[in-house]
Order: C-alpha cells, then sequence, then structure tokens
C-alpha cells in the first residue's frame, strides 16, 4: 500500500506524541506497525482486486484477516480491519457479499461496519462464553435497519470437534447460501480453533476447517481467503499450509521439510494435528435450538418461507412457466 508524504509526515507526528491510534493493552503502538498494518491492508485489497480483475477464481492473504478493528479504534490485536477493507473494495464489483468467519472470536469488527446493509451477510461461527473476548455474537444478534436478519452469529461452546463443527457450520451455510445467492464470498479462517492453541477452547485440527472450506469452495464463487488468530505458530503454520493445499487440490506430504524452524514442530514432526482430550461442552439440545433460531430469522426475513408455501399452492406446470426469484433479487 502507497503512504504519501503527507501521512508519513502526520504518522511521524502522532508517533512522537503518542497518538498513532486509540490503542488499548492489546494493540500496543510498536515500532514498524504502521507500515506492517499498511502492508496488510494493502495486501488484502490487492487479493480483492485479482479477484475482480478475475485474475484468479480464490485470492488468499494469511496475514489478514484482522476482524476486531473498529473504523476508529485499534482492538484484539487488529489496527485496522482489512477484512472491512477487502469487503468494500470488492463491493464496487459485486452486488452481494458473503462474510464467513471461522476464527474461535467474534467477527465484531466486520459485523459492525455492516449490520445496517442488506448488501453484505455476515457469518461467524465462534466460542460465546461470559468474559470471553469481545463478549459479543449472541445468535439474538441479527444485524439493524436495513440489514435486520442480514447478520448470522453462532455460538460455540468449549471442546468442540471436527464432525460437529462441520454439522453446524454446514447446516447454516446451506440456508445461507439459499436465503442470500451471493456473489462474491469472504473466508476468514483463524487458527486458533485448532487442538493445541494457548486458548484452549475448541479441539478441532486442520481436516475438520478444511471441510467447511471446502464446501465454500464448491460454490465456485470469487472467494477471497483470509488468516486471523492463531497463538500456537507451528500449528497455526500447519493449519494454513493445510488449507492452502486443500484450495490447490494437492495432497500434501505429512513429513515436515527440513527448514530453519524445523525443531518448532516437534515431537512428532508431521503435518497432521491430533485432538486433545478435552471434553465437549456443546449440547446437542442447545445447538439445535441456535440453528432452529438461526433457520427461523433467515426463512422469515428473505421470503423463503412464503415461497415455499406458494409453491404448495401452485400447480406443477405454473411453477415450470413462472419459476420464483429468490427474494433478495426482488429487493
Amino acid at each position: 500500500m502507497h503512504v504519501c508524504s503527507a501521512a508519513q509526515a502526520a504518522r511521524s507526528t502522532a508517533w512522537q506524541h503518542g497518538e498513532l491510534l486509540p490503542a488499548g493493552y492489546d494493540c500496543p503502538a510498536t515500532e514498524g506497525i504502521f507500515d506492517y498494518a499498511a502492508a496488510v491492508g494493502g495486501a488484502t485489497i490487492t487479493a480483492a482486486q485479482c479477484l475482480m480483475d478475475g485474475k484468479c477464481k480464490v485470492a488468499i492473504n494469511w496475514p489478514g484477516g484482522w476482524h476486531h478493528a473498529k473504523k476508529d479504534e485499534a482492538s484484539g490485536f487488529c489496527y485496522l480491519n482489512d477484512v472491512v477493507l477487502g469487503i468494500l473494495k470488492l463491493r464496487q464489483k459485486f452486488d452481494r457479499i458473503l462474510y464467513i468467519d471461522l476464527d474461535l472470536h467474534h467477527g465484531d469488527g466486520v459485523e459492525d461496519a455492516f449490520s445496517f446493509t442488506s448488501k453484505v451477510m455476515t457469518v461467524s461461527l465462534h466460542k460465546f462464553s461470559p468474559g470471553f473476548f469481545p463478549g459479543t455474537g449472541d445468535v439474538s444478534e441479527v444485524g439493524l435497519g436495513k440489514g435486520r436478519y442480514y447478520t448470522v452469529n453462532v455460538p460455540i461452546q468449549d471442546g468442540i470437534q471436527d464432525e460437529k463443527y462441520y454439522q453446524i457450520c454446514e447446516t447454516v451455510l446451506k440456508e445461507v447460501y439459499a436465503a442470500f445467492n451471493p456473489e462474491a464470498v469472504v473466508l476468514q479462517l483463524g487458527a486458533d480453533t485448532i487442538a493445541g492453541d494457548p486458548m484452549c477452547s475448541f479441539n478441532m485440527t486442520p481436516v475438520g476447517v478444511g471441510k467447511c472450506l471446502k464446501y465454500v469452495l464448491q460454490w465456485q464463487l470469487a472467494t477471497l481467503i483470509l488468516g486471523g488468530g492463531g497463538y500456537n505458530l507451528a500449528n497455526t503454520a500447519r493449519c494454513w499450509t493445510y488449507l492452502t493445499g486443500v484450495i490447490l487440490g494437492r495432497t500434501l506430504s505429512s513429513e515436515i521439510p527440513d527448514h530453519e524452524f524445523f525443531t518448532e514442530y516437534g515431537p512428532d514432526y508431521v503435518l497432521e494435528i491430533t485432538p486433545s482430550c478435552r471434553p465437549d461442552r456443546n449440547e446437542p439440545q442447545r445447538i439445535q435450538e441456535v440453528l432452529n433460531s438461526i433457520k427461523d430469522s433467515l426463512h422469515w426475513a428473505h421470503g423463503i418461507y412464503w415461497k415455499r408455501k406458494l409453491l404448495a399452492l401452485t400447480d406443477l406446470k405454473s411453477k415450470r412457466e413462472a419459476p420464483l426469484l429468490r427474494w433478495c433479487e426482488l429487493m
């Protein structure tokens, strides 16, 4: 990202006075952070531009996915919100953008940015527990104004593993896709859901995340892939390497290749990650209640309920002669 001389001067002045940006303990104004944040934001914008130009069908920026920052505030290790910048760029070409957040933490900054619009639907699967950052993302948070029901939150508890997570993800995304009919996708794949992460919350492996990724890729839409959290660096590298292989349709060797940081991958030195014995705190009844709430919101908000009612009352001939448009195409 090019930084003009005026911006450079403003940065220098702000740095001298300790006023680089409104930041708390989790976003210290360390030396070089301005350039690094600009590079992350610029990379996401460039990736979005590549999708718009048709240079690729999938674009990746693993250092991106800074989903907590607000328009006037750094938050949660996120100094700017490159996700929002990427979505705004894609909106120059695509009318309806679907944002899917599979990080451990709620994508609050992205949700806040688009909570009043029906042109961007945000879907976040995340840990939701008292005292857990950022403290938002309950299933009842569905958007505001014209954006009501264009926000989908899936609160999850500790210990969830691949199979159950994928079942939840597939169920939600199937309903969302049918209701919203997106033209492009932005997918945030934070690796702090993976077993062994210091967050000690979810109990997943890259294979489970990869199944969710494959489900999105089979839509064959322009897709922007971003990283996010991940505080076990070796496991984060394992995860994003495996997911890159999924995107490319390649099966990677199990053995970690010899390189400068080889010792960080001990004691097994393989690509695979084994779940821990952490108990799954997700009760089936509660999960079903969450899914039912999401389905009801999507059905009513986007006309699926009424389309099905009309189909039931219309004979086969009229259905062939006058196929129904998606509700969102009529808005």
